[in-house]
């Protein structure tokens, strides 16, 4: 398996990846494409990488920035990742997240949050933070993790409202 950075033939493979990905997903919007389509066109995909094997795409993840406040303080949002039903669980969700999380550190990101199951994002190091708070959400679903620059100390947690790129609202 190779992860790459997106290209703009990608387009319509990441698109149908992430349908598909989601289609029987109990908490999903069927909208997931159409944000990743909507976060491309306004040129917020800071990170977008796909998983790729035999030359077919069979993972997607993205990465836009996300305001605390309404301040930049270097924080991005992970949403969504996504792989072929038939490979989940075969740790292409894992690759992708931790290339991510390695790309973010060497953009020199402060952090990264989303939202999702504890249990499976708790071995990526993110937690839920009382200090961190996202309207509309259970707060044991939406998680945090510093990211440690090389050589430094992990910067402080901050504290506030996270908003993610307006597609998100948008798009729903």
């Amino acid at each position: 398996m190779k992860i790459r950075d997106e290209k703009p033939a990608d387009r319509e493979a990441i698109n149908a990846l992430v349908t598909a990905a989601f289609r029987d997903h109990p908490h999903s919007n069927q909208r997931e494409a159409q944000l990743v389509d909507a976060l491309r066109d306004a040129g917020a995909l800071t990170i977008s990488l796909v998983a790729e094997e035999a030359g077919t795409i069979v993972g997607h993840i993205a990465f836009s920035a996300v305001t605390i406040d309404g301040v930049d303080k270097g924080w991005f949002g992970l949403a969504p990742v996504a792989v072929l039903p038939a490979l989940q669980g075969k740790g292409i969700g894992r690759a992708l997240i931790e290339a991510g999380l390695e790309r973010l550190q060497a953009l020199g990101a402060t952090g990264c949050v989303l939202v999702g199951d504890p249990g499976f994002y708790r071995r990526f190091g993110f937690q839920a933070d009382s200090r961190l708070t996202y309207p509309g959400l259970p707060p044991e679903y939406f998680l945090a993790r510093l990211l440690k620059q090389d050589g430094t100390k992990a910067p402080a947690m901050p504290s506030g409202e996270v908003r993610h790129h307006p597609a998100f609202t948008e798009i729903g």
